[in-house]
C-alpha cells in the first residue's frame, strides 16, 4: 500500500516522496521539494502518515469503487 501511495505523492508538485525497505516493513520519507517552503513542510508534518495517504487525486475514485463493491484497478478490498 505504501509504495503505490508514494507514486501518487510524487505527482504532487510541491512534494518528493520515497520509500526504503527496513527490517519488517518500509520507511516512507516525504519532503518539500523546496527546502525553504515552510508552509509545505508544516503541512507534511501536520498530515502525518495517515493524512499523507489521503492526498492526491487517486483516493476518491478508489473509495467510490470500494463503496460499489469493486476495489478498483490494482487494489483488493
Amino acid at each position: 500500500m505504501v509504495v503505490p501511495h508514494t507514486v501518487e505523492l510524487n505527482k504532487m508538485s510541491e512534494w518528493s516522496a520515497r520509500t526504503e525497505e527496513i527490517p519488517g516493513g518500509l520507511h516512507l520519507t516525504v519532503v518539500a521539494k523546496n527546502p525553504d517552503d515552510t508552509k509545505t513542510i508544516a503541512r507534511i508534518r501536520g498530515l502525518g502518515f495517515i493524512g499523507l495517504l489521503t492526498q492526491g487525486f487517486h483516493h476518491q475514485p478508489h473509495h467510490l469503487a470500494m463503496a460499489r463493491g469493486d476495489a478498483g484497478d490494482g487494489h483488493s478490498q
